[in-house]
C-alpha cells in the first residue's frame, strides 16, 4: 500500500520578494494557516500519512513547525539539506527515507484532484514514475508536456517554446530507482531527471481539469487567500458500512468474512473524484458485546483502505462507535450519542473538517441512519441493496453535481 508522501519544501521563493525574507514559502499563511499544513492535511486525507519534507531554506523553521503538531494523523519527518542541490539532490539526500513506491509533490501548489487515481495508470513494469498533468496551463510560465495516446510522455517542452499540451502540476507517484537518475549535483527532478525517463520510455502521465494554484508568485498568493479556504470547505457523504459498503452477514469483522457490494470502490472513487469529503460512520456493537476488539476494527479498516487504494479509491475519515446499552462488557455498556441514530459521530467530523454542511448527505441501510442524518441536519438516503454506483450516480445528478 501507499502511504509515504515527500513534499518538496527547500525553495528559496524569491519572485514572493520580502515575503520570504524570515519564512519559507510553504510555511507562508493562507487563509490564516500555512499554506503547508493544507498540503500534508490534502495528501493525510487520501492515505498517506507519513509525510517527508524536503527542506532547505530556513529549513529549521519547517522542523520547529512539525515537531509535535497533528494534522489528520499524519507522521511527519523533516529532513534539511547541508547546502542546496536542487530538487534531485533534495531527494538523494533523503534517500534512506523513502519507500519502494512513494508520491512526490511540490509544497508550493495544489492540485485539487483525486491523487490516488495515478495509482490505476496501465503502466509497463518498466515506467519509473507517473506524473499528475493539467489539462489548461494557468498562464504563460508553464512549459508543456508531450504525452502520447498510450499514455506515455516522450518530452518536454519549455514555457517559452509556444508549445500546446498539457503542463506538469507537480504531483508525481515515483519508484525508488528514480534516484539512479541522479547522477550528478545539482540537479533538478523537472528538468534533468524526468526529460532522460522519458526518452527512456520510463516516464507515463495522466491529464486532470482539477483546480489548480501555485503560490510562487505575488499575484497567484493573493488569489490564494481566498480560493484555498473556499476550496477546503467542502460537502461531505457519509457513508454506513455494513449493508452499504459491503454484505452484512452478522458481525463482519475480519477481510475472509467481507464482501463488498457490487460497485462499492466505484462509488466511493466516484465522490473522490467530484470532489465530497468521504467518511464511513459505522456502528460497531459486535465490540460490546464481546465478539471482536476495536483493534480487529481498525484492522479491518486499514485492509479496506488497501483495497481501495488499488481501485484509485480513499475514504477521508474512519469513524465507528463500539458502543451498546446492553452490551456484555462492562466498559462498553452505555448509550452513546456516536451510536446511530445518535448523530455523534457525524457531529465528530463536522467539529474537526472543514465541512459543508448543506450540501452533505448519507446514505445508509437501516433506519438509524437515516435518523442520524436528520440529526445532524443532512439529508438521508435509504440504500435496499443492488449497485451501490448506481444510487451515488442517481444523488448526484439529483443534486446537480456533474462529472
Amino acid at each position: 500500500m501507499l502511504t509515504q508522501a515527500v513534499i518538496l519544501v527547500g525553495g528559496r521563493g524569491t519572485r514572493l520578494g520580502q515575503l520570504t525574507a524570515d519564512t519559507p514559502k510553504p510555511l507562508l499563511p493562507v487563509g490564516e494557516r500555512p499554506f503547508l499544513d493544507t498540503l500534508i492535511e490534502t495528501v493525510a486525507r487520501h492515505g498517506l500519512t507519513r509525510v517527508v519534507l524536503l527542506g532547505g531554506y530556513l529549513g529549521e523553521r519547517i522542523v520547529e513547525r512539525y515537531r509535535s503538531i497533528d494534522l489528520a494523523g499524519a507522521e511527519v519527518t523533516c529532513v534539511v539539506e547541508p547546502e542546496p542541490a536542487g530538487t534531485g539532490g533534495a531527494l538523494r539526500h533523503a534517500a534512506g527515507l523513502l519507500d519502494d513506491t512513494f508520491l512526490l509533490c511540490n509544497g508550493d501548489s495544489i492540485f485539487d484532484i483525486n491523487w490516488l487515481d495515478l495509482l490505476t495508470l496501465p503502466v509497463p513494469e518498466t515506467v519509473v514514475g507517473r506524473l499528475a498533468l493539467r489539462a489548461v496551463a494557468p498562464g504563460g510560465r508553464y512549459g508543456r508536456v508531450a504525452l502520447g495516446d498510450d499514455g506515455m510522455i516522450w518530452g518536454f517542452h519549455g514555457a517559452e517554446a509556444g508549445h500546446d499540451g498539457p503542463i506538469n502540476a507537480g504531483i508525481y507517484v515515483l519508484r525508488r530507482s528514480v534516484l539512479e537518475a541522479i547522477d550528478r549535483l545539482p540537479c533538478s527532478i523537472e528538468q534533468d531527471v524526468f526529460p532522460r525517463l522519458a526518452v527512456a520510455g520510463q516516464l507515463a502521465g495522466r491529464i486532470y481539469d482539477g483546480y489548480f494554484l501555485d503560490i510562487g508568485v505575488p499575484e497567484d498568493f493573493a488569489r490564494a487567500q481566498t480560493e484555498i479556504p473556499a476550496r477546503r470547505c467542502r460537502p461531505a457523504v457519509f457513508l454506513d458500512r455494513d449493508g452499504v459498503l459491503n454484505h452484512d452477514t452478522g458481525y463482519v469483522h475480519r477481510p475472509d468474512q467481507f464482501r463488498w457490494v457490487d460497485g462499492a470502490p466505484e462509488a466511493i472513487r466516484r465522490l473522490n473524484e467530484r470532489g465530497f469529503y468521504v467518511f464511513l460512520v459505522t456502528n460497531q456493537a459486535g465490540v460490546a458485546h464481546g465478539y471482536y476488539e476495536e483493534e480487529t476494527v481498525r484492522t479491518l479498516h486499514r485492509w479496506m483502505a488497501e483495497a481501495l487504494q488499488r481501485q484509485g479509491a480513499h475514504i477521508d475519515g474512519w469513524e465507528y462507535c463500539p458502543y451498546h446499552p446492553e452490551g456484555a462488557r462492562p466498559e462498553y455498556r452505555r448509550e452513546s450519542q456516536r451510536r446511530k441514530p445518535g448523530p455523534g459521530m457525524l457531529e465528530d467530523c463536522f467539529a474537526r473538517w472543514p465541512i459543508a454542511r448543506g450540501g452533505s448527505f448519507l446514505i445508509g441501510d437501516r433506519e438509524s441512519d437515516l435518523g442520524a442524518a436528520a440529526a445532524a441536519g443532512v439529508e438521508g438516503y435509504l440504500f435496499t441493496g443492488g449497485d451501490l454506483l448506481a444510487l451515488v450516480d442517481r444523488v448526484l445528478r439529483e443534486r446537480g453535481v456533474g462529472g
